[in-house]
């Protein structure tokens, strides 16, 4: 889907690459045993390590690592048998040591690809640059004082994994679909929890823009830190537009640094875009090459469950779904195994289009997640065996799931309770059509003259009179015989 912007000398495209920073989901950091507890008291979590005091030598964290192995085999990426951690030399208040631990020439994980879906249907191919490791700065504090800046180190230290995507992203569009993705791939591998408004995943956009048919790039500018997925579409609009504007007023794009203000819902400029060797990369002198085996390495792909794409496809063809429905149910890991323990047995489509538009819409509307509902998977599969054999209709469902998901009861007792048993008795529903048609003479005339649009009218009146009990069916079949005859 192409994302073409207009401006006063022609055609222009975005060229776009992603640095996700994802925090593994890991019970002490990358160097040290200090916990990682979000939302802890500040400088609560810090060992001598993270708060840099001399002496004090980093002690690689093997859960880390072998998640970070883990992600690159769900990438569908070349684990690289050797990497090396480096220092990346730089000043902030926030980072104890003036350098932070990372990787550069050598990543643990290389070139893979994730495939996006976009709304018309298509998908593309985005490749992966590499994923390295490297520990989190801490988080400088600027409100809690009119004249001083506070330091929290509870999040220095702390394992990420940039995600480096290749410069494949042609629209805000494509942008929002690769992170979505990436944060579902994530999830289902359970290395990081993806929380964005926690931190625990944050992007940085690489965006340039070029005439329309230009094959060479543009000067890109880096948006550092967006931290939710609108944000970040947003940003690129805007910046996109900005450096349009700049190049066609007979400006020039400088290589920059730039934040997203969401107030203002603008870029600003942070500082000049630094290059690798503004950073004096060098072999971290504390920590050896890391050598990892061939056989560990297949262990840990042992290990990797079923993830989006291939559950996606598997629904499509075991269930028979459409590529809608099967791209919802995949969306998070707790929503497709819901769905398969409602399924077992039961219809396929009719369980996903009660999960999809009962269940989600309930939950949605209560502010619930799906850990929270009051409806088991296993009830609601009770609820489409009432449906299927003909006990209750579609209809009476509704309201019978409605109080399931009040009373956390079971479809089967509330139909009882109620009362609500659907009349498959045709003697029954032939009495009731009669009357109907006694009722209404001028309207039964009225349809066998032509007006066909009148049988609606009539299904209703009966099953008004039923408590929307009737079978509708047999309503339909004892009515088009009566009113023809």
């Amino acid at each position: 889907m192409s994302y073409i912007l207009q401006g006063q000398t022609g055609d222009w495209e975005v060229v776009m690459g992603l640095e996700v920073h994802a925090q593994i989901t890991a019970d002490s950091k990358l160097f040290s045993g200090a916990a990682t507890d979000f939302g802890a008291e500040p400088n609560s979590q810090v060992s001598l390590v993270d708060a840099g005091f001399p002496g004090m030598l980093p002690v690689l964290n093997k859960v880390c690592v072998e998640k970070a192995v883990k992600t690159g085999l769900g990438l569908k990426a070349e684990i690289n048998p050797v990497s090396v951690f480096e220092r990346k030399n730089y000043f902030y208040p926030d980072l104890p040591t003036g350098y932070q631990i990372s990787q550069y020439l050598h990543p643990i994980v290389g070139k893979g690809v994730i495939e996006i879906d976009l709304a018309d249907g298509s998908t593309r191919q985005i490749g992966i640059t590499r994923l390295h490791l490297e520990q989190d700065a801490g988080k400088s504090i600027h409100d809690q004082h009119p004249t001083k800046s506070y330091v929290d180190l509870n999040r220095a230290g702390c394992a990420l994994m940039e995600i480096v995507s290749e410069p494949d992203l042609r629209s805000p569009e494509e942008a929002a679909a690769y992170l979505n993705k990436l944060r579902m791939i994530l999830r289902y591998l359970e290395t990081c929890d993806g929380n964005m408004e926690e931190g625990s995943m944050r992007a940085d956009v690489n965006l340039s823009v070029r005439k329309v048919g230009v094959k060479e790039y543009g000067t890109r500018c880096e948006i550092k830190n967006v931290n939710s997925i609108k944000a970040v579409t947003m940003a690129i609009e805007y910046e996109a537009r900005r450096q349009i504007e700049v190049i066609e007023g007979g400006g020039k794009i400088n290589q920059e640094t730039r934040l997203w203000d969401p107030v203002k819902g603008e870029t600003r400029s942070m500082r000049s875009k630094e290059d690798a060797h503004d950073y004096r990369y060098f072999p971290d002198p504390d920590l050896l090459p890391l050598k990892l085996e061939t056989k560990w390495i297949e262990e840990i792909k042992q290990t990797l469950p079923e993830l989006p794409d291939e559950k996606k496809n598997r629904f499509k063809g075991e269930y028979g779904l459409p590529t809608y429905d099967a791209g919802v149910l995949v969306a998070e890991k707790i929503r497709a195994d819901y769905f398969e323990e409602v399924a077992k047995g039961a219809d396929a489509k009719l369980a996903a289009n009660w999960v999809i538009n009962e269940l989600l819409g309930a939950l949605n509307k209560d502010g619930k997640t799906l850990e929270e509902t009051p409806v088991k998977a296993v009830q609601l599969r009770g609820l489409i065996a009432l449906i299927s054999d003909n006990t209750i209709s579609g209809k009476i469902a509704k309201d019978v799931f409605a109080e399931m998901f009040v009373s956390g009861k079971e479809a089967a007792a509330i139909v009882e309770e109620k009362g609500l048993k659907q009349v498959t008795d045709t003697g029954a529903i032939e009495k009731i059509i009669d009357e109907v048609i006694a009722e209404n003479p001028d309207n039964v005339a009225e349809y066998r003259s032509g007006k066909d649009k009148l049988f609606g009218f009539f299904v209703g009146q009966v099953m008004k009179k039923m408590q929307g009990k009737g079978n509708p069916a047999a309503i339909n079949d004892i009515l088009k015989k009566k009113l023809s005859s």
